[in-house]
């Protein structure tokens, strides 16, 4: 099977799990893992940040940055198909307290007239506006990246108006390789970001939230409520430094192996693309009635020996990444392009 499901299927790689065995490991709720410490230094300065917290997945780092923003009766402004607000599982109201407000975009992207009329006012009938976070790449966008020009007028603006801002850059390499956009100015331009090393970059666990000293202590104590401590993680974050060093610039032919398989979907009657085009590894589409239903489409791929994942009544997704090659890239497409109405 062709898995491109998501780019979370990867397995590690030989020399990952070289680096895993021969990690150096202590306990990191001690402080004691010398990989672990490592990770959050290196990742840390990458993106321009002062500090590091290495955590299971994106939906704990994400959770974790809500948690140390917000209080209770605070509110969250973000993109309405964001992957905070669909698909984590109501984790602000639930954990924190805290309300989402979400907003109207496109391709999964806001700018400053979206935002602008959206501040509460102060008002014990309101909740309290307090965190902008963005997405970038957005996932339910298409894989769009969001421009640096465009990130920092929406950040420049939330400062001016007292607002923190987050961003959920679970894949943020993604959008560093796309538009040679350095990490440390993706970084600069928020209070605090979410990175994962288990999608674009093949690790199998582990996400980071990188921020301020003050605020990433605070995450930490956060990741403890939140069971999110773990003992020897060593063995996982020497995958993630792997991945570092040998899976980012790599990241360009996952984009590259996308595009080959979006060129199919155009070629298909019925099949279009969500958004038209497609930018980084994500490509995102629709099925009409010619073809049934999303799983119907999914199934008769699924035949042919391609796996695509349907997340809709008739939208799916088809995801490149590491564990498949050119080959087997254009080996989907020649399924996908083959495609028949039902």
């Amino acid at each position: 099977m062709i898995d491109l499901r998501s780019d979370t299927v990867t397995r590690p790689t030989p020399g990952m799990l070289a680096a895993m065995t021969a990690a150096a490991v202590g306990d990191d709720v001690f402080g004691e893992d010398p990989t672990v410490n490592e990770l959050e230094r290196r990742t840390a300065a990458l993106f321009g940040q002062e500090a590091a917290l290495f955590v299971p997945s994106g939906t704990m780092s994400n959770q974790v940055a809500v948690r140390v923003h917000c209080r209770a009766q605070d509110e969250v402004l973000l993109e309405a198909t964001s992957h905070v607000y669909l698909w984590e599982a109501g984790g602000p109201a639930a954990l924190s307290g805290v309300t989402c407000r979400p907003v109207d975009g496109r391709n999964g992207l806001l700018g400053v007239a979206d935002l602008a009329d959206k501040i509460r006012p102060d008002d014990p009938h309101c909740v309290r506006t307090r965190l902008v976070c963005l997405e970038n790449t957005h996932n339910r966008g298409g894989g769009t990246v969001q421009s640096a020009d465009a990130v920092g007028a929406v950040t420049g603006w939330a400062r001016r108006h007292g607002l923190a801002t987050h961003l959920d850059g679970a894949r943020v390499w993604n959008a560093v390789v796309a538009t040679g956009v350095p990490a440390d100015r993706w970084g600069a331009m928020f209070d605090t970001v979410s990175v994962c090393f288990s999608k674009g970059l093949g690790a199998p666990v582990g996400s980071a939230l990188l921020g301020p000293r003050d605020l990433i202590a605070h995450g930490r104590r956060v990741r403890k409520l939140f069971g999110g401590g773990m003992r020897q993680a060593g063995f996982l974050a020497a995958a993630c430094l792997y991945a570092l060093d040998h899976h980012v610039a790599r990241l360009a032919e996952d984009h590259a192996n996308a595009r080959l398989i979006a060129a199919a979907v155009r070629d298909v009657p019925g099949l279009a693309l969500t958004p038209p085009e497609v930018e980084t590894n994500l490509v995102w589409f629709t099925a009409d009635a010619r073809h049934g239903s999303a799983r119907d489409v999914a199934d008769r791929l699924r035949a042919g020996g391609v796996l695509v994942a349907a997340l809709g009544p008739n939208v799916l997704r088809a995801v490149a990444h590491l564990d498949v090659t050119r080959e087997q890239c254009a080996k989907a497409a020649e399924v996908i392009r083959n495609l028949a109405p039902v």
